[in-house]
């Protein structure tokens, strides 16, 4: 895949926006809205299997998540929409003219403002970045799944 046409997956902090649980154009969207569309009015079958298959009790809450990711929202970072809160890549990135975070002549910085979990994954990520370069990073991982 060619640098241009990766920007319009990986987000400045290495993650890819394609799979995210909100991206308007991702699997996950359109996965969710197909499996919405299978099971259809599935609602009086989960009440009735409730009965006997306790894991059903919890259909209704399960439709609505199933509802809320069908719907996709978010048009990826580079597109002005991240959803992680107070994410400090989304501005700093444009500020140093960088198109990753490993770019930059301050890497690693503490202006991320992610979590231990997701701190420690933006790092590696943007060291491998580094090490073997974004069209081979991209290799590499589009085909891992984003939450691990």
């Amino acid at each position: 895949m060619e640098y241009e046409d990766i920007l319009g997956d990986l987000a400045p902090c290495g993650l890819s926006c394609r799979k995210c649980f909100a991206n308007s154009q991702g699997d996950i969207a359109m996965l969710s809205a197909q499996l919405r569309e299978r099971l259809g009015s599935f609602d009086v079958y989960a009440e009735g299997f409730s009965a006997f298959l306790p894991a059903f009790k919890d259909y209704p809450p399960f439709k609505e998540l199933l509802a809320y990711l069908a719907q996709g929202h978010c048009d990826g970072c580079r597109g002005g929409t991240c959803l992680y809160p107070n994410c400090g890549v989304t501005i700093c990135y444009q500020d140093k003219g960088v198109d990753f975070c490993f770019q930059c002549d301050e890497f690693p910085c503490d202006r991320t403002n992610f979590d231990p979990h997701l701190e420690a994954r933006w790092r590696q990520m943007n060291e491998r970045m580094g090490e073997v370069g974004v069209e081979a990073y991209y290799d590499e991982s589009k085909n891992l799944p984003r939450y691990r």
